[in-house]
C-alpha cells in the first residue's frame, strides 16, 4: 500500500501510524536524542526471565527485538493496529534472524485475541496514550497475564516542575512537532505533544491500572519526567 496517497486517519489510529511508518524509527531516534533505545532496554530488563511475552503497540518491532535478543528462551508476540508498522517490524525481524521467535499480529489492545493467562510478561512502549479506552486495555492485560506475570508499560509523560523539567516541556511541546513536520512533512507529529499533555499524571495512571485489575510494583521516571516506566503484575483473583 502506498501510504502517501492514503488519508492519515484518526489521530492515534492504526491508519495514522500507517502514514508515518517509514519515518517512524528515524524520528524517534532524533526526537528523543537517542534516549528511546535506553528506555526500551530498561523495559526489557524489567520483565524478569519470561517465556511467553506479548508486546503491545509493537510498532516496527524495536522492543520485541530487544526482548527476543535478551531472553533466548522467550517467544514474543507483537501486536499493533498498523499493518505498515507490522510489515516493517517483520522485515527487521527477518534481518535479525529471529522469525522463529517473534510473531506479529494485527490487533487492538482493547480486545486482545488471546485466551486468559496466555503470557508471563507483557510490554508496551509509547502506546497506551493512543488507546481510546485505556482502562479496558489495562483490564485486557490483566486477563491475558499469568499469575505473577510482569507487565511493563513505557510511556512519554508531561514533565513537571521548573529548571530542567521546563526545558523538557519545551522539547515536548515545540521541538518534537517542529522536527516531525520538517523531517517527515507530516502533520501527525503535532498530535504527539497533544497526546502527552493529555495523558494522566503517573499517580492517576497507576490508580487507573489498579482499578483495572493490576497491582503496581515500581514506577521509574526518566529524563526529568519526560518518560515513565510503570511495572505492574495482575492482582490475585478475588483480591486487590
Amino acid at each position: 500500500m502506498n501510504t502517501d496517497t492514503q488519508p492519515a486517519g484518526k489521530e492515534g489510529s492504526g491508519a495514522m501510524f500507517d502514514a508515518i511508518a517509514d519515518r517512524y524509527d528515524l524520528l524517534n531516534r532524533l526526537m528523543s536524542m537517542g534516549r528511546d533505545r535506553a528506555w526500551r532496554i530498561k523495559t526489557a530488563v524489567s520483565l524478569g526471565s519470561p517465556l511467553r511475552v506479548l508486546d503491545l503497540a509493537t510498532g516496527t518491532g524495536d522492543l520485541a527485538l530487544d526482548i527476543a535478543k535478551r531472553y533466548e528462551q522467550a517467544r514474543v508476540t507483537g501486536l499493533d493496529p498498523s499493518e505498515r508498522m507490522l510489515a516493517i517490524g517483520q522485515q527487521k525481524t527477518e534481518k535479525a534472524g529471529l522469525v522463529d521467535r517473534i510473531d506479529y499480529v494485527k490487533g487492538d489492545a482493547q480486545q486482545l485475541p488471546f485466551p486468559n493467562h496466555s503470557f508471563d510478561a507483557i510490554s508496551m512502549a509509547f502506546g497506551i496514550r493512543n488507546v481510546p479506552d485505556r482502562s479496558r486495555a489495562l483490564a485486557e492485560m490483566a486477563r491475558v497475564s499469568m499469575p505473577g506475570a510482569r507487565i511493563a508499560i513505557l510511556e512519554l509523560t508531561e514533565p513537571q516542575g521548573f529548571g530542567l523539567a521546563s526545558l523538557a516541556r519545551l522539547h515536548v511541546h515545540w521541538i518534537i512537532p517542529m522536527m516531525g513536520a520538517l523531517i517527515s512533512g507530516a502533520k501527525e507529529y503535532s498530535y504527539l505533544s497533544k497526546s502527552i499533555a493529555a495523558f494522566p499524571s503517573p499517580d492517576r495512571f497507576v490508580h487507573m491500572a489498579e482499578l483495572s485489575g493490576l497491582k503496581c510494583l515500581e514506577v521509574h521516571a526518566f529524563s526529568f519526567g519526560a518518560c515513565h516506566l510503570f511495572l505492574f503484575t495482575p492482582q490475585p483473583e478475588g483480591g486487590s
